[in-house]
Protein backbone atom coordinates (compact mmCIF):
# COMPACT_ATOMS: atom_id res chain seq x y z
CA UNK A 1 0.00 0.00 0.00
CA UNK A 2 1.16 3.59 -0.67
CA UNK A 3 -0.94 6.69 -0.35
CA UNK A 4 -1.66 7.05 -3.79
CA UNK A 5 -4.28 4.17 -2.99
CA UNK A 6 -5.40 5.02 0.44
CA UNK A 7 -8.81 6.36 -0.64
CA UNK A 8 -9.65 3.40 -2.35
CA UNK A 9 -8.67 1.32 0.96
CA UNK A 10 -10.63 3.88 3.34
CA UNK A 11 -13.85 3.82 1.27
CA UNK A 12 -13.70 0.05 1.00
CA UNK A 13 -13.36 -0.39 4.68
CA UNK A 14 -15.26 2.33 5.61
CA UNK A 15 -17.30 3.84 2.49
CA UNK A 16 -19.72 5.88 4.90
CA UNK A 17 -16.97 7.24 8.10
CA UNK A 18 -15.80 10.75 7.83
CA UNK A 19 -12.41 11.26 6.22
CA UNK A 20 -11.88 15.02 5.58
CA UNK A 21 -14.11 18.68 5.87
CA UNK A 22 -13.31 22.13 6.22
CA UNK A 23 -15.36 25.29 7.19
CA UNK A 24 -17.24 24.79 3.15
CA UNK A 25 -17.54 20.85 2.95
CA UNK A 26 -17.31 17.69 4.81
CA UNK A 27 -16.84 14.65 2.51
CA UNK A 28 -17.31 10.73 3.60
CA UNK A 29 -14.18 8.35 2.51
CA UNK A 30 -16.55 7.20 -0.20
CA UNK A 31 -16.93 11.03 -1.38
CA UNK A 32 -13.78 11.69 -1.01
CA UNK A 33 -12.74 8.94 -3.26
CA UNK A 34 -15.40 9.77 -6.01
CA UNK A 35 -13.69 13.33 -5.56
CA UNK A 36 -10.19 11.98 -6.09
CA UNK A 37 -10.95 10.20 -9.17
CA UNK A 38 -12.53 13.33 -10.83
CA UNK A 39 -9.29 15.62 -9.69
CA UNK A 40 -7.54 12.88 -11.56
CA UNK A 41 -9.37 12.77 -14.52
CA UNK A 42 -9.51 16.83 -14.90
CA UNK A 43 -5.50 16.40 -14.58
CA UNK A 44 -4.90 13.87 -17.01
CA UNK A 45 -7.11 15.96 -19.50
CA UNK A 46 -4.94 18.88 -18.70
CA UNK A 47 -1.96 16.29 -19.86
CA UNK A 48 -0.54 15.25 -16.08
CA UNK A 49 1.65 11.88 -16.82
CA UNK A 50 3.45 9.90 -14.85
CA UNK A 51 6.80 11.90 -13.27
CA UNK A 52 5.40 15.46 -14.08
CA UNK A 53 5.11 17.50 -10.97
CA UNK A 54 1.68 20.02 -10.29
CA UNK A 55 2.39 22.80 -7.74
CA UNK A 56 -0.50 23.52 -5.45
CA UNK A 57 -0.68 27.57 -4.76
CA UNK A 58 -3.58 27.01 -2.13
CA UNK A 59 -4.78 27.98 1.44
CA UNK A 60 -5.66 25.01 3.35
CA UNK A 61 -9.04 23.69 2.29
CA UNK A 62 -10.31 20.15 1.26
CA UNK A 63 -9.43 20.57 -2.22
CA UNK A 64 -5.79 20.57 -1.08
CA UNK A 65 -5.97 16.71 0.39
CA UNK A 66 -7.92 16.17 -2.83
CA UNK A 67 -5.52 17.19 -5.28
CA UNK A 68 -2.75 15.42 -3.32
CA UNK A 69 -4.27 11.75 -4.29
CA UNK A 70 -5.50 13.11 -7.32
CA UNK A 71 -1.82 13.93 -8.62
CA UNK A 72 -0.34 10.47 -6.33
CA UNK A 73 -3.04 8.60 -8.40
CA UNK A 74 -1.43 9.37 -11.61
CA UNK A 75 2.40 8.65 -10.51
CA UNK A 76 3.04 12.21 -10.54
CA UNK A 77 4.37 14.75 -7.87
CA UNK A 78 3.29 17.73 -5.83
CA UNK A 79 5.41 20.72 -5.07
CA UNK A 80 3.00 22.80 -1.82
CA UNK A 81 3.74 26.76 -2.67
CA UNK A 82 3.38 29.14 -0.07
CA UNK A 83 0.33 31.11 -1.59
CA UNK A 84 2.54 34.60 0.28
CA UNK A 85 5.12 33.83 -1.78
CA UNK A 86 6.39 36.93 -4.59
CA UNK A 87 5.54 36.36 -8.15
CA UNK A 88 9.34 36.16 -8.65
CA UNK A 89 10.01 33.22 -5.89
CA UNK A 90 6.94 31.27 -7.04
CA UNK A 91 8.56 31.47 -10.69
CA UNK A 92 11.66 30.48 -8.99
CA UNK A 93 10.26 27.50 -7.21
CA UNK A 94 7.98 26.69 -10.46
CA UNK A 95 11.23 26.90 -12.49
CA UNK A 96 13.24 24.43 -10.16
CA UNK A 97 10.69 21.99 -9.79
CA UNK A 98 10.03 21.18 -13.45
CA UNK A 99 6.24 22.02 -12.89
CA UNK A 100 3.53 21.16 -15.47
CA UNK A 101 0.50 22.76 -13.66
CA UNK A 102 -0.51 25.16 -11.08
CA UNK A 103 -3.29 25.38 -8.89
CA UNK A 104 -4.34 28.47 -7.56
CA UNK A 105 -7.52 29.60 -5.97
CA UNK A 106 -10.53 31.11 -7.28
CA UNK A 107 -8.62 34.93 -7.57
CA UNK A 108 -5.37 33.79 -7.96
CA UNK A 109 -3.15 35.22 -11.30
CA UNK A 110 -1.96 33.24 -13.83
CA UNK A 111 2.03 33.48 -14.26
CA UNK A 112 3.47 33.13 -17.80
CA UNK A 113 4.82 30.00 -19.15
CA UNK A 114 2.90 27.46 -16.91
CA UNK A 115 -0.77 26.21 -17.39
CA UNK A 116 -2.60 27.85 -14.67
CA UNK A 117 -6.26 25.81 -12.88
CA UNK A 118 -8.33 27.39 -11.03
CA UNK A 119 -9.04 25.75 -8.15
CA UNK A 120 -12.64 26.18 -8.27
CA UNK A 121 -13.10 25.11 -11.44
CA UNK A 122 -11.38 21.49 -10.66
CA UNK A 123 -14.01 18.65 -11.59
CA UNK A 124 -15.94 17.05 -9.62
CA UNK A 125 -17.18 14.32 -11.97
CA UNK A 126 -15.38 11.90 -13.83
CA UNK A 127 -12.71 8.41 -13.06
CA UNK A 128 -9.85 7.63 -12.95
CA UNK A 129 -8.28 3.99 -12.66
CA UNK A 130 -6.62 2.65 -9.11
CA UNK A 131 -3.15 3.54 -9.29
CA UNK A 132 -0.33 0.90 -9.43
CA UNK A 133 2.52 3.49 -7.87
CA UNK A 134 5.96 1.88 -7.22
CA UNK A 135 7.07 3.11 -3.65
CA UNK A 136 10.10 4.89 -5.07
CA UNK A 137 7.70 6.96 -6.76
CA UNK A 138 8.65 11.17 -5.87
CA UNK A 139 5.61 11.64 -3.99
CA UNK A 140 6.39 15.50 -2.52
CA UNK A 141 8.85 18.19 -3.44
CA UNK A 142 8.89 19.96 -0.22
CA UNK A 143 10.98 23.48 -0.57
CA UNK A 144 13.27 24.43 2.31
CA UNK A 145 12.02 28.42 4.06
CA UNK A 146 15.40 29.41 2.37
CA UNK A 147 16.70 30.97 5.72
CA UNK A 148 20.15 29.11 5.11
CA UNK A 149 20.50 30.42 1.63
CA UNK A 150 18.50 29.38 -1.77
CA UNK A 151 15.13 27.02 -0.88
CA UNK A 152 16.04 23.77 -1.89
CA UNK A 153 14.22 21.17 -3.03
CA UNK A 154 13.53 18.54 -0.77
CA UNK A 155 12.62 15.09 -2.34
CA UNK A 156 10.48 12.65 -0.95
CA UNK A 157 9.24 9.55 -2.21
CA UNK A 158 6.24 7.42 -1.20
CA UNK A 159 8.12 5.02 1.10
CA UNK A 160 9.17 7.88 2.70
CA UNK A 161 5.42 9.34 3.35
CA UNK A 162 4.17 5.76 4.40
CA UNK A 163 7.60 5.15 6.84
CA UNK A 164 6.71 8.79 8.36
CA UNK A 165 3.32 7.61 8.90
CA UNK A 166 3.61 4.67 10.18
CA UNK A 167 6.13 6.27 12.97
CA UNK A 168 3.90 8.72 13.91
CA UNK A 169 0.79 6.45 13.92
CA UNK A 170 2.86 4.14 16.05
CA UNK A 171 4.35 6.77 18.85
CA UNK A 172 1.24 8.74 18.94
CA UNK A 173 -1.64 5.59 19.39
CA UNK A 174 -3.71 7.06 16.52
CA UNK A 175 -6.67 5.00 15.33
CA UNK A 176 -10.09 5.24 14.09
CA UNK A 177 -11.53 7.19 16.79
CA UNK A 178 -9.34 10.17 16.25
CA UNK A 179 -9.92 13.24 14.88
CA UNK A 180 -7.27 15.71 14.10
CA UNK A 181 -7.53 19.37 13.61
CA UNK A 182 -4.93 20.77 10.97
CA UNK A 183 -3.92 24.80 11.76
CA UNK A 184 -0.84 24.16 10.36
CA UNK A 185 -0.40 25.41 6.48
CA UNK A 186 -0.51 22.43 4.10
CA UNK A 187 2.70 23.91 2.06
CA UNK A 188 4.67 22.18 4.83
CA UNK A 189 5.43 18.88 5.32
CA UNK A 190 4.03 18.75 8.99
CA UNK A 191 0.68 19.95 8.14
CA UNK A 192 0.44 17.20 5.11
CA UNK A 193 2.40 14.46 7.30
CA UNK A 194 1.18 15.15 10.83
CA UNK A 195 -2.30 16.40 10.14
CA UNK A 196 -3.39 14.44 7.19
CA UNK A 197 -1.34 11.69 6.21
CA UNK A 198 -1.22 10.11 9.38
CA UNK A 199 -4.66 10.41 11.00
CA UNK A 200 -5.84 9.21 7.39
CA UNK A 201 -3.60 6.30 7.36
CA UNK A 202 -4.86 5.61 10.69
CA UNK A 203 -8.27 5.42 9.80
CA UNK A 204 -8.89 8.90 11.75
CA UNK A 205 -10.75 11.72 10.41
CA UNK A 206 -9.12 15.27 9.25
CA UNK A 207 -10.61 18.93 9.90
CA UNK A 208 -9.20 21.67 8.55
CA UNK A 209 -8.94 25.04 10.00
CA UNK A 210 -8.74 28.52 8.89
CA UNK A 211 -5.48 30.43 9.23
CA UNK A 212 -4.87 30.15 13.43
CA UNK A 213 -6.79 32.83 15.26
CA UNK A 214 -5.99 32.81 19.17
CA UNK A 215 -9.28 34.04 19.84
CA UNK A 216 -11.19 31.42 18.29
CA UNK A 217 -9.19 28.89 18.39
CA UNK A 218 -11.07 27.16 21.12
CA UNK A 219 -14.03 28.19 20.07
CA UNK A 220 -13.09 25.87 16.68
CA UNK A 221 -12.20 22.88 19.31
CA UNK A 222 -15.30 23.08 21.61
CA UNK A 223 -17.21 22.41 18.02
CA UNK A 224 -15.60 20.04 16.61
CA UNK A 225 -14.38 17.89 19.03
CA UNK A 226 -10.87 16.81 17.65
CA UNK A 227 -8.89 14.37 19.45
CA UNK A 228 -5.23 16.11 18.69
CA UNK A 229 -3.81 18.90 16.57
CA UNK A 230 0.07 19.44 15.66
CA UNK A 231 1.38 23.25 16.25
CA UNK A 232 4.38 25.54 17.08
CA UNK A 233 5.63 26.61 19.84
CA UNK A 234 4.67 30.49 18.42
CA UNK A 235 0.81 28.78 18.75
CA UNK A 236 0.96 27.39 22.09
CA UNK A 237 2.91 31.03 23.41
CA UNK A 238 -0.14 33.12 22.01
CA UNK A 239 -2.81 30.35 23.68
CA UNK A 240 -1.02 30.33 27.22
CA UNK A 241 -1.10 34.29 26.69
CA UNK A 242 -4.77 34.29 26.51
CA UNK A 243 -6.71 35.92 29.38
CA UNK A 244 -7.11 33.69 32.79
CA UNK A 245 -10.98 34.41 32.11
CA UNK A 246 -10.74 32.28 28.58
CA UNK A 247 -11.37 28.73 30.11
CA UNK A 248 -12.43 26.36 27.43
CA UNK A 249 -13.93 22.94 27.22
CA UNK A 250 -10.95 20.71 25.84
CA UNK A 251 -11.97 17.22 26.76
CA UNK A 252 -11.92 15.99 24.02
CA UNK A 253 -8.52 16.51 23.36
CA UNK A 254 -5.79 13.53 24.09
CA UNK A 255 -2.76 16.02 23.28
CA UNK A 256 -1.41 18.52 20.85
CA UNK A 257 2.15 17.92 19.20
CA UNK A 258 4.80 20.52 19.52
CA UNK A 259 7.26 20.52 17.19
CA UNK A 260 8.86 23.05 13.95
CA UNK A 261 11.06 24.19 16.72
CA UNK A 262 12.30 23.76 20.83
CA UNK A 263 9.94 25.00 23.33
CA UNK A 264 11.06 26.01 26.67
CA UNK A 265 9.81 23.90 29.23
CA UNK A 266 8.70 26.50 31.27
CA UNK A 267 6.00 26.70 28.45
CA UNK A 268 5.35 23.03 28.30
CA UNK A 269 4.73 22.66 32.10
CA UNK A 270 2.36 25.86 32.23
CA UNK A 271 0.25 25.21 29.06
CA UNK A 272 -0.67 21.47 30.42
CA UNK A 273 -1.65 23.23 33.92
CA UNK A 274 -3.72 25.44 32.26
CA UNK A 275 -5.58 23.44 29.56
CA UNK A 276 -5.59 20.31 30.51
CA UNK A 277 -4.07 18.18 28.44
CA UNK A 278 -0.49 17.27 27.54
CA UNK A 279 1.84 18.61 24.68
CA UNK A 280 4.13 16.11 23.17
CA UNK A 281 7.40 17.44 22.05
CA UNK A 282 9.08 16.30 18.84
CA UNK A 283 11.78 16.86 16.08
CA UNK A 284 12.61 17.23 12.88
CA UNK A 285 12.99 18.18 9.58
CA UNK A 286 11.90 18.31 5.70
CA UNK A 287 14.71 16.61 4.97
CA UNK A 288 13.95 13.97 7.73
CA UNK A 289 10.01 13.88 5.99
CA UNK A 290 9.17 15.85 9.08
CA UNK A 291 9.99 13.87 12.56
CA UNK A 292 12.87 12.30 13.83
CA UNK A 293 12.60 12.19 17.70
CA UNK A 294 9.35 12.51 20.07
CA UNK A 295 8.19 12.39 23.21
CA UNK A 296 6.61 9.04 24.83
CA UNK A 297 2.56 9.78 24.63
CA UNK A 298 2.46 6.92 26.98
CA UNK A 299 5.89 6.62 28.92
CA UNK A 300 7.88 9.73 30.47
CA UNK A 301 8.09 12.86 29.11
CA UNK A 302 10.56 15.05 29.88
CA UNK A 303 10.25 18.69 29.15
CA UNK A 304 12.63 20.48 27.63
CA UNK A 305 14.06 17.63 25.50
CA UNK A 306 12.66 16.63 22.31
CA UNK A 307 12.16 12.97 23.41
CA UNK A 308 13.19 9.69 21.38
CA UNK A 309 13.96 8.37 17.91
CA UNK A 310 10.75 7.63 16.43
CA UNK A 311 10.84 3.57 15.71
CA UNK A 312 12.33 2.41 13.12
CA UNK A 313 15.27 5.76 13.19
CA UNK A 314 18.59 5.88 14.46
CA UNK A 315 20.19 9.46 16.52
CA UNK A 316 23.53 10.10 16.93
CA UNK A 317 25.65 12.91 18.25
CA UNK A 318 28.81 13.48 16.49
CA UNK A 319 31.56 16.24 16.42
CA UNK A 320 33.02 18.07 13.49
CA UNK A 321 35.26 15.21 12.49
CA UNK A 322 32.17 12.70 12.70
CA UNK A 323 33.37 10.64 15.90
CA UNK A 324 30.03 9.74 17.83
CA UNK A 325 29.86 11.81 21.34
CA UNK A 326 29.21 10.30 25.12
CA UNK A 327 25.76 11.42 26.39
CA UNK A 328 25.68 14.47 27.61
CA UNK A 329 28.18 16.13 25.29
CA UNK A 330 26.99 18.47 22.39
CA UNK A 331 27.67 17.84 18.92
CA UNK A 332 25.69 17.71 15.17
CA UNK A 333 22.47 15.74 15.26
CA UNK A 334 22.71 13.35 12.60
CA UNK A 335 19.73 10.82 11.58
CA UNK A 336 18.87 7.56 10.03
CA UNK A 337 16.01 5.53 8.88
CA UNK A 338 13.87 4.83 6.01
CA UNK A 339 12.56 8.34 6.63
CA UNK A 340 15.44 10.37 5.15
CA UNK A 341 14.59 12.31 1.84
CA UNK A 342 15.82 10.77 -1.49
CA UNK A 343 18.02 14.03 -1.68
CA UNK A 344 17.81 17.72 -3.29
CA UNK A 345 16.55 17.66 -6.48
CA UNK A 346 19.13 18.73 -9.06
CA UNK A 347 22.12 19.25 -6.30
CA UNK A 348 23.90 16.33 -5.93
CA UNK A 349 26.66 17.88 -4.23
CA UNK A 350 24.92 19.93 -1.48
CA UNK A 351 22.72 16.37 -1.08
CA UNK A 352 26.02 14.31 -0.89
CA UNK A 353 27.21 17.25 1.97
CA UNK A 354 24.09 16.48 3.74
CA UNK A 355 23.78 12.69 3.81
CA UNK A 356 26.80 10.90 4.40
CA UNK A 357 26.83 6.77 4.70
CA UNK A 358 23.19 7.28 5.19
CA UNK A 359 23.68 9.47 7.86
CA UNK A 360 21.16 12.83 7.72
CA UNK A 361 23.78 15.65 8.92
CA UNK A 362 20.55 18.31 10.47
CA UNK A 363 23.01 21.28 11.24
CA UNK A 364 21.23 21.03 14.68
CA UNK A 365 23.23 20.90 17.97
CA UNK A 366 22.28 19.05 20.68
CA UNK A 367 23.23 15.89 23.25
CA UNK A 368 21.52 13.05 24.48
CA UNK A 369 20.83 11.80 27.95
CA UNK A 370 21.99 8.40 29.34
CA UNK A 371 18.50 6.91 28.11
CA UNK A 372 18.69 8.72 25.01
CA UNK A 373 15.90 11.18 25.03
CA UNK A 374 17.58 14.58 22.88
CA UNK A 375 18.29 18.02 23.67
CA UNK A 376 18.42 20.52 21.50
CA UNK A 377 20.87 23.67 21.90
CA UNK A 378 20.75 25.46 18.83
CA UNK A 379 21.73 25.40 14.88
CA UNK A 380 25.06 25.42 14.26
CA UNK A 381 25.00 28.45 11.59
CA UNK A 382 23.53 29.91 15.27
CA UNK A 383 26.33 29.62 17.35
CA UNK A 384 27.47 32.99 18.58
CA UNK A 385 31.13 32.94 19.11
CA UNK A 386 32.28 35.52 22.10
CA UNK A 387 36.12 35.90 22.58
CA UNK A 388 36.83 32.36 21.33
CA UNK A 389 33.86 30.86 23.76
CA UNK A 390 30.56 29.01 22.35
CA UNK A 391 27.67 30.21 22.73
CA UNK A 392 23.85 28.84 22.33
CA UNK A 393 21.15 30.92 22.22
CA UNK A 394 18.57 28.60 23.35
CA UNK A 395 20.22 28.45 26.85
CA UNK A 396 19.77 32.51 27.05
CA UNK A 397 16.16 32.49 25.11
CA UNK A 398 15.12 29.46 27.53
CA UNK A 399 15.67 32.23 30.89
CA UNK A 400 14.84 35.07 29.03
CA UNK A 401 11.07 33.05 28.31
CA UNK A 402 10.47 32.73 31.92
CA UNK A 403 10.04 35.92 32.85
CA UNK A 404 6.48 36.74 32.86
CA UNK A 405 6.46 39.71 30.41
CA UNK A 406 8.09 37.69 27.91
CA UNK A 407 5.96 35.71 25.35
CA UNK A 408 8.69 35.20 23.05
CA UNK A 409 12.83 35.89 22.97
CA UNK A 410 15.15 35.36 20.06
CA UNK A 411 19.15 35.90 20.83
CA UNK A 412 21.46 36.80 17.85
CA UNK A 413 25.42 37.48 17.84
CA UNK A 414 26.41 40.64 16.78
CA UNK A 415 29.63 41.78 15.73
CA UNK A 416 31.65 43.65 17.79
CA UNK A 417 35.57 45.16 17.64
CA UNK A 418 36.73 44.19 21.09
CA UNK A 419 35.11 40.12 21.06
CA UNK A 420 34.33 39.37 17.43
CA UNK A 421 30.98 39.05 18.42
CA UNK A 422 28.46 39.52 21.40
CA UNK A 423 25.11 38.54 22.62
CA UNK A 424 21.66 40.43 21.24
CA UNK A 425 18.44 39.61 22.91
CA UNK A 426 15.07 40.36 20.37
CA UNK A 427 11.86 39.76 23.65
CA UNK A 428 8.67 40.20 22.59
CA UNK A 429 5.77 40.88 25.47
CA UNK A 430 3.29 39.03 26.51
CA UNK A 431 -0.26 41.09 25.63
CA UNK A 432 -1.28 43.88 28.13
CA UNK A 433 2.76 43.02 29.66
CA UNK A 434 5.41 45.53 29.93
CA UNK A 435 9.30 44.19 29.52
CA UNK A 436 11.63 45.80 31.88
CA UNK A 437 15.36 45.52 30.10
CA UNK A 438 16.71 45.80 33.54
CA UNK A 439 14.37 43.19 35.01
CA UNK A 440 15.68 40.74 32.48
CA UNK A 441 19.67 41.97 33.00
CA UNK A 442 18.90 40.52 36.69
CA UNK A 443 17.24 37.27 35.22
CA UNK A 444 20.13 36.90 33.06
CA UNK A 445 22.75 37.52 35.80
CA UNK A 446 21.60 34.53 38.11
CA UNK A 447 21.38 32.36 35.91
CA UNK A 448 24.33 32.81 33.33
CA UNK A 449 27.84 32.92 33.35
CA UNK A 450 28.95 36.53 32.63
CA UNK A 451 30.02 35.98 28.55
CA UNK A 452 26.76 34.59 27.76
CA UNK A 453 24.89 37.69 28.89
CA UNK A 454 23.19 39.81 26.65
CA UNK A 455 24.64 43.09 25.86
CA UNK A 456 21.71 44.46 25.17
CA UNK A 457 17.58 43.71 25.07
CA UNK A 458 15.58 45.40 22.41
CA UNK A 459 11.92 44.77 22.85
CA UNK A 460 10.33 44.75 19.77
CA UNK A 461 5.83 44.55 19.05
CA UNK A 462 6.32 40.79 16.73
CA UNK A 463 9.39 38.67 16.54
CA UNK A 464 9.91 38.02 12.98
CA UNK A 465 9.17 34.56 11.79
CA UNK A 466 9.71 32.50 8.33
CA UNK A 467 6.61 30.84 6.58
CA UNK A 468 6.70 27.84 8.84
CA UNK A 469 6.39 29.75 12.34
CA UNK A 470 9.95 29.43 13.03
CA UNK A 471 11.51 32.89 14.19
CA UNK A 472 13.68 33.73 11.66
CA UNK A 473 17.20 34.71 12.45
CA UNK A 474 18.88 35.96 9.38
CA UNK A 475 15.98 38.61 8.60
CA UNK A 476 16.41 39.39 12.79
CA UNK A 477 20.75 39.49 12.03
CA UNK A 478 20.25 41.62 8.94
CA UNK A 479 17.27 44.05 10.55
CA UNK A 480 19.68 44.83 13.37
CA UNK A 481 22.48 45.48 11.11
CA UNK A 482 20.80 47.75 9.19
CA UNK A 483 19.20 50.04 12.39
CA UNK A 484 23.21 50.57 13.43
CA UNK A 485 23.97 52.34 10.31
Amino acid sequence: MNFASLPDRRADLDPDGPAVADRAQSLTNAQLLDRVRAAASHLQGLGIRPGDVVALKLTNRIEFVVLLFATWRLGATVTPINPSLTDNEVARQLDDSGARLMVVEDDGAPLDGITTLVVGDLSTVGTAEEPQIDSSTLALLIYTSGTTGVPKGVMLDHANLLAMAEMGRESLQVGPADRCLLILPLFHVNGILVSVLMPLLAGASVVIADRFNPQTFFDLVESVRPTFFSAVPTIYGMLAALPDGVQPDTSSLRFGVCGAAPATAELLTRFEARYGFPLIEAYGLSEGTCGSTINPIAGPRRAGTVGLPFPGQEIRIVDEDGVEQAPGVDGEVVVRGPNVMRGYLGRPEETAEVIVDGWLHTGDIGHLDVDGYLTLVGRSKDIIIRGGENIYPKEIEDVLAADPSVLEAAVIGVPDDKWGEVVVAYVQPRPDSTVDPAALKALCARHLSGYKRPSSYVVVESIAKNAVGKIDKPSLRATHAGSRR
